[in-house]
């Protein structure tokens, strides 16, 4: 069958190995032919529910085998899927739900309890499915919106499937994800896009039908969305894992043949302690590694290539607007260990000056991704989605339209070689942990605590995390407040990595010619051994 939606790539692995397994997770193994069943069953029932084409479909579960058949299943409604981490707080799950006008919510029973008391804009938000296998749990509900048991809608339906009136172009997952300034924004991704995605990575990790990839990365990040579309693309396994601790992985890579893995830098250096007993277990069934979400750390870079001798290892680099941009061949990582590599195939990378020129060798410019990856925008945000995306700097011969590029606000250089290597950011925005993180959000979240005037949050090197999160944090006019009071307030509203790891109390804030807070100058303070005391606070 012709391939140009990305539940297609489902039904054809079904077809061609349905006794195979596609999702595992602790408790369940899946079967491709199942697989398929349980995911077109499930679209089949948001129909008859009413969810139409182009609707959206917000799915908050934990990381088991049933949250790659929901994300299939509004596939198969012919709407888009919503992956929203299952780390989120319910503000920002609410956040997300009113933004993109989500119709339908899966999630499970806590969630959805918890979500109680941020419904107010939630007015299009018309069905709840709730991950409740037990019958006789109440199920709880939210006003205005139809409760139904998903169990129930991936098992039975009545009625004919019907045709989906989809095509490749619509949009197939909207992923949220912060940027410099404000709430994150979601980015929408095509049926097309996510298929070229697979194809590509499945092209140069060599991916084929035997591999068993441990979905280690949320499915809410690109990287992690990936690794579920590479691996039904090809008719391989994806088992799903929770997990706090090194030693937890390394139990599922042995216990599940694991062949392939994808990281981020937090990851990696939990997996490189002694503690995690990576190097005290054989794995010869792991074939490669890959990293993403950051540069990693060259010490966990030796480190896993020491405990792992075996194993190949790609260090890759992207940006959800464009899915990967580059990746390091392993044979060039003794060579270039810190070289974001080249462009993956299919895809045109520049590096632009300031006067959009293609750069000089060694020059710094920003790098500039042309592609089928190239996502469709910003849901609801033209002007900002006009910034990223933009005309391809390079005419072409015939004065033929090569479709936008992304302008990825990552400033970068080449080489002689054409090997490309990050250099920083154009903006404030924080990389930690593999996740992007607005200094707006955990701003506000700050200023919301009672007696704090104003606070400003910028990121610091993190051997394990790639960045860290400091926030400077201005008093209110004869207020105590303590460090430890911020992180407490911080914790209770944010994920773990949206929590500053430092707080430092200041009596103001160094500011630009226009008043707005100066960042690079507090990052600068950050080198100095008195940054403590800005503004002569303690």
């Amino acid at each position: 069958m012709m391939r140009y939606l990305v539940q297609h790539m489902l039904q054809d692995s079904a077809v061609k190995k349905p006794d195979h397994e596609a999702f595992t997770d602790q408790n369940q193994r899946v079967l491709y032919a199942d697989a398929a069943l349980r995911a077109e069953t499930l679209g089949m029932s948001l129909r008859q529910l009413g969810v139409t084409r182009g609707d959206r479909v917000g799915v908050q579960l934990p990381p088991t085998a049933a949250l790659p058949l929901c994300l299939l299943g509004a596939g198969f409604a012919d709407a888009a899927f919503v992956p929203i981490h299952h780390g989120l707080y319910p503000e920002q799950v609410a956040h997300i739900l009113y933004d993109c006008k989500a119709t339908a919510f899966i999630c499970d029973p806590d969630r959805l309890m918890a979500l109680q008391e941020h419904t107010r804009d939630l007015e299009h938000l018309r069905f709840c499915l709730i991950d409740e296998a037990n019958p006789d749990v109440e199920l709880p509900q939210l006003p205005n919106t139809e409760t139904h048991r998903l169990q129930d809608l991936m098992t039975a339906c009545s009625g004919a499937a019907g045709t989906s009136r989809s095509m490749g172009k619509d949009l197939a997952a909207i992923l949220y994800t912060s940027g410099s300034t404000g709430r994150p924004k979601g980015v929408m991704l095509s049926h097309d896009n996510l298929i070229a995605g697979a194809e590509i990575v499945t092209d140069y990790l060599n991916i084929g039908t035997d591999e068993r990839i441990l979905a280690a990365l949320p499915l809410s990040f690109d990287a992690g969305l990936n690794q579920i579309t590479t691996a039904i693309l090809t008719g391989a396994t994806t088992t799903m894992v929770v997990f706090r601790f090194g030693r937890e992985v390394v139990r599922v890579l042995v216990e599940e043949n694991i062949t392939g893995l994808a990281g981020v830098p937090s990851l990696w250096n939990l997996l490189s302690r002694s503690s995690s007993g990576l190097g005290k277990q054989a794995l010869p069934s792991l074939r490669y590694i890959t990293n993403t979400g950051g540069a990693m750390p060259q010490n966990v870079l030796a480190s896993l290539r020491q405990q792992l001798p075996n194993t190949e290892v790609f260090l890759m680099y992207g940006l959800t607007e464009a899915f990967r941009s580059t990746y390091l061949p392993p044979d060039q990582i003794d060579t270039r260990p810190t070289s974001m590599g080249k462009a993956i195939p299919n895809t045109e990378i520049f590096v632009i000056n300031d006067q959009g020129k293609q750069c000089d060798t060694d020059e710094v410019g920003e790098l500039v991704h042309h592609g089928p990856t190239v996502s469709m925008g910003y849901w609801g945000h033209t002007q900002l989605t006009e910034q990223v995306l933009r005309p391809h700097p390079i005419p072409q011969p015939g004065g033929s339209d090569p479709g936008p590029v992304c302008y990825s606000g990552d400033l970068v250089r080449k080489d002689a070689e054409g090997f490309l290597y990050f250099v920083g950011r154009r903006d404030n925005q924080i990389k930690s942990s593999g996740f992007r993180i607005s200094p707006t959000e955990v701003e506000d979240v700050i200023t919301k605590m009672p007696h704090i005037s104003q606070a400003a949050v910028v990121g610091a090197p993190d051997e394990m995390l790639g960045q860290h999160l400091i926030a400077f944090v201005i008093p209110s006019e004869h207020a105590k407040i303590a460090s430890a009071d911020v992180i407490g307030h911080c914790s209770a509203m944010l994920p773990r990595h949206m929590v500053p790891k430092r707080i430092n109390i200041v009596t103001a804030l160094p500011a630009t010619s226009s008043g707005k807070i100066n960042y690079p100058a507090l990052r600068e303070m950050l080198e100095s051994p008195t940054h403590e005391t800005v503004g002569g606070g303690s």
